[in-house]
């Protein structure tokens, strides 16, 4: 049976965002784990994937984008964050809350919509929670960055992103006044906000990238 187009963006989506901000590419069981799906019903779809010509994969080694899976993860990945930046601006959302929102109604609007959405948001180059927005040629425009936990004590930098997987971790961070554009420096277990001192809690280290 073919796979269905929602099914087939969410797979490429997933593989392009596992890639974005670090090196290794993709393993089955990660993709898997990320999808929260069985490793035989991922197997069975990145077959699929190959066969279609938007991915390359060696048994048991690591999945990578085509040329052709490339472009359309962008296209997704672009609908997304376009989608979960117009929740925030325009309709009240919180950060912690929009992702869900929007993996369904990346597969739902159209073309139109989505343009009409990106003017009247004045065409933004970043999502809530600093994740580019692919251009519609799919070019993305990428700041140099370093993982908060790979920041030495006493770096100071700009929040450039903060990963969207945990929620609980964004609203303790929204609460300290921390997000996408403050500036900080780094101490040991803590972040210098200004004048103040913000501890960080355990995740944060691997979920905050800050300009290099």
């Amino acid at each position: 049976m073919k796979p269905s187009k929602p099914v087939v963006e969410d797979y490429l989506k997933t593989i392009y965002a596992h890639t974005e901000w670090q090196a290794d590419a993709i393993t089955p069981s990660a993709l898997a784990t990320r999808l929260g799906l069985a490793p035989s019903t991922v197997t069975e779809m990145v077959k699929k994937l190959a066969a279609a010509g938007l991915v390359t994969h060696v048994r048991y080694g690591a999945i990578s984008l085509t040329e052709a899976g490339a472009a359309a993860a962008v296209a997704v990945v672009r609908r997304h964050r376009l989608v979960e930046t117009w929740l925030v601006q325009e309709m009240g959302y919180g950060w912690d809350a929009v992702h869900d929102e929007a993996e369904v109604l990346e597969h739902a609007i159209s073309d139109r919509l989505l343009a009409s959405i990106d003017e009247r948001l004045g065409h933004p180059d970043r999502d809530p929670h600093g994740d580019p927005i692919p251009a519609v040629d799919g070019s993305v425009r990428r700041e140099r960055s370093l993982l908060l936990e790979d920041a030495g004590d006493g770096h100071t930098g700009v929040v450039l992103r903060i990963s969207d997987r945990d929620p609980s971790l964004l609203r303790e961070l929204e609460a300290a006044g921390i997000g996408v554009g403050t500036t900080v420096s780094v101490r040991p277990g803590t972040l210098v906000v200004g004048s103040t001192l913000v501890p960080l809690p355990a995740p944060a280290g691997a979920a905050i990238w800050l300009s290099a």
